[in-house]
């Protein structure tokens, strides 16, 4: 076990009040706008309430009013008027339900300007562009995308496109209007241009099995993007699930409340104004931050998240804003203060985070009031765990933060309910066993530590203010009061 030298160790309590200031500077010392205030919500249900309302496509439809369309080579054939094919476009003009079934060598276009709902059932589907996307909604009231039971569809855009002006499309799947992906078929989609899916207003996802490869984003909704169930897999170079409207208020949201959503990612995972959980399964397999977002509620739901930066990242929606600084950089680069319109808060579900950078970072206010919580964090001491700006508030759950030391914060000293932080006399190696007990020798808690880590911040219900815990790591003892942070040199960088 490598030696920590504890003389000058970050160890910090969080502060007591944000400084809710009109800038913020970065660990790298760049000074940045923050946003307004998003949302005071502290419960998903409570951000939806504020937020745009989701408009989700019934999936469901009368088979006798399916108009069939065959795809076959560069061409299709249907009965139906709104339905007619030339050089390989496949064009549908009105509203219905169209069932596509076969193999096309070009694309489904979709340009109904009247009103009412265009259904397109993939029946067995297979559409492959040369030259642009496969499916483009240029115009409808909505678009309803249902995978039909046992049916295997696929979408696969070109590398390069033809049209690359403004209007064009930027997805394999692409739609201007709001879009409700569903059903209980299965759907392959392959960005090879740009993005997997893109809705540029409401996109929800509510059933099937659905794979996105992507070379830049996966799937984007602009002003929200719903996953409700289904099974979602997404491997994309840039983002993985993203809503970017970052302009209207109560826009540009990302809701997971059911179904299981994997993704991996070079970039974001998950990123949005708002990133909301109140259930389903998140597993984020790879990514370079794994969750960003203005505010990020989780409720419920059952979270893995893998990064090479932070797991967890409440920072401003801005792009352009400079507000998160480089994982494992030199300590000293300032402190960002706290920006009172950016918060994380925890209500419930079951947390695991494992981070190369911060483990929950915070450039605002963090609260748990709830919850199974294990943090597995960086080891090195240029981040920390746990990093947060401003307050950070603990009322119920269980949290459990483990990694370096030199960043270490711990929870704000009015939290309700008790905690402890210690820093450890030497780096424990993974796999080491933790073993909290009180003044009576009695087992508080027992952890097995998966990374290599230097301190631990603890906190459940079994955990009193002021008393005396032992922490032990491979049979070496630390006392610690509950509720007081070990002393140190420096505070948190704003990361």
């Amino acid at each position: 076990m490598a030696a920590v030298l504890l003389a000058g160790c970050g160890t910090s309590v969080a502060s007591e009040a944000g400084a809710g200031t009109g800038s913020t500077t970065s660990g790298a010392g760049t000074t940045v706008s923050t946003t307004a205030a998003v949302t005071d919500a502290t419960t998903v249900a409570d951000a939806l309430a504020g937020n745009v309302q989701v408009e989700a496509g019934d999936t469901s439809y009368d088979e006798a009013d399916a108009v069939e369309v065959t795809l076959s080579g560069s061409s299709a054939t249907s009965e139906s008027s709104a339905v007619t094919s030339e050089d390989g476009t496949v064009s549908i003009t009105a509203a219905g339900t169209y069932r596509l079934s076969g193999e096309l060598a070009g694309q489904v276009v979709v340009n109904s300007t009247a009103d009412g709902v265009v259904r397109l059932v993939l029946d067995d589907a297979r559409i492959t562009s040369e030259t642009t996307a496969a499916v483009n909604v240029v115009d409808a009231e909505s678009v309803v995308v249902v995978l039909a039971e046992g049916s295997s569809n696929a979408l696969t855009d070109a590398a390069t496109y033809d049209d690359t002006s403004a209007d064009a499309p930027t997805a394999a799947l692409y739609s201007t209007a709001d879009l409700t992906i569903g059903g209980s078929g299965s759907l392959v989609v392959t960005g090879n241009a740009n993005n997997g899916i893109v809705g540029k207003d409401g996109l929800v996802i509510s059933g099937g099995t659905i794979e996105v490869t992507s070379v830049d984003d996966g799937v984007i909704g602009k002003d929200y993007l719903v996953v409700s169930d289904g099974d979602v897999t997404v491997d994309a170079v840039d983002d993985g699930l993203k809503s970017d409207n970052t302009t209207d208020t109560g826009a540009g949201f990302v809701l997971v409340e059911g179904g299981t959503v994997t993704v991996t990612s070079q970039d974001d995972a998950i990123k949005g104004v708002q990133v909301l959980v109140s259930g389903g399964t998140i597993d984020v397999a790879g990514s370079n931050e794994a969750m960003e977002g203005s505010v990020i509620l989780i409720d419920d739901g059952d979270i893995e998240l893998h990064s090479a930066d932070d797991g967890v990242n409440v920072a401003s929606s801005d792009d352009s804003a400079a507000t998160d600084g480089v994982a494992g950089g030199p300590p000293g680069g300032g402190e960002m203060a706290a920006d009172d319109s950016l918060a994380l808060v925890i209500n419930g579900g079951t947390i695991e985070v494992w981070s190369s950078g911060d483990g929950l970072d915070s450039n605002g206010n963090a609260t748990i009031t709830g919850g199974d919580i294990t943090v597995y964090g960086p080891t090195t001491d240029g981040n920390g765990a746990i990093d947060v700006n401003g307050t950070f508030e603990v009322s119920g759950g269980s949290l459990a933060a483990a990694g370096s030391a030199g960043m270490m914060v711990a929870p704000s000293n009015d939290s309700s309910q008790g905690w402890i932080a210690s820093a450890l006399t030497a780096t424990a190696a993974a796999g080491s066993e933790v073993l909290i007990t009180d003044e009576d020798g009695d087992e508080v808690a027992t952890y097995t530590i998966q990374k290599d880590f230097a301190s631990i911040v603890f906190s459940s219900a079994d955990v009193e203010s002021g008393a005396t815990y032992t922490v032990t790591v491979d049979g070496t003892e630390t006392t610690v009061t509950a509720g007081e942070a070990p002393t140190g040199g420096r505070g948190p960088m704003g990361r």
